[in-house]
């Protein structure tokens, strides 16, 4: 117990630290796959002349190791765009680029596979393209593709231990600190992926029991 105490209990502090950016890296990284996803999706699927730049990014973002894209974009990108400026969004953005990928076959085929007769019964009642697609489209795909959703957040999580390569002050950048000033390494790793394990299964319990309520109350089933 008391090397718990004095690697754990008395660095969590740090750990916590570490845990508060993960949880931020994690959570624009989801965010902005989301959206990056959906757009690429709507592009190769309802604007032809830009189709083969979304299927090359698609294929680009999916067919890329993260840590090429995490070293890429923190140091080419800024030599290219003047962007970004900081480790952490750096961090952030190529976690983003590569959910965004897997993200947009997933919204795909959720579009794709909902029955045709919904859209011809929307234009049969007046809505229009966009209505139609709003309103009748995405919140169908979005309830449809909730466990993929979940399952790339936990997939989000794990990748971003790479983070801290580029130094960002993470949970996993954190608990290297701690290992490298004691040099014992079991306690403190063994306490950082117990954290890790803890976040995505409440992570992901709390998706399915929302995802169950949403589609309770709109009548959704699979």
């Amino acid at each position: 117990m008391g090397n718990w105490e004095r690697l754990v209990w008395n660095q969590r502090h740090v750990l916590l630290d570490g845990l508060l950016v993960t949880l931020q890296v994690c959570g624009f990284a989801f965010a902005a796959a989301v959206i990056g996803g959906l757009v690429l999706c709507l592009v190769r699927l309802y604007v032809p002349l830009l189709r083969p730049v979304a299927i090359a990014l698609i294929e680009f973002f999916r067919g890329t190791p993260i840590f090429v894209q995490l070293v890429w974009v923190n140091y080419v990108w800024p030599e290219v765009f003047g962007w970004p400026t900081s480790f952490f969004t750096a961090g952030w953005v190529a976690l983003a680029l590569q959910s965004a990928g897997y993200l947009a076959e997933t919204f795909r085929a959720g579009i794709e596979g909902i029955p045709r007769g919904h859209s011809e019964a929307a234009t049969s009642l007046g809505m229009s393209r966009l209505q139609t697609l709003a309103r009748i489209v995405l919140p169908q795909t979005l309830l449809a593709t909730v466990p993929a959703l979940i399952n790339q957040v936990t997939v989000i999580i794990k990748s971003s231990t790479l983070v801290s390569v580029i130094t960002v002050p993470d949970l996993m950048f954190q608990s290297q600190r701690i290992v490298n000033r004691y040099y014992e390494p079991l306690e403190v790793l063994t306490a950082t992926a117990a954290i890790y394990i803890a976040m995505i299964f409440a992570l992901s319990t709390a998706g399915n029991r929302l995802a169950g309520q949403l589609r309770g109350r709109l009548g959704y089933t699979v």
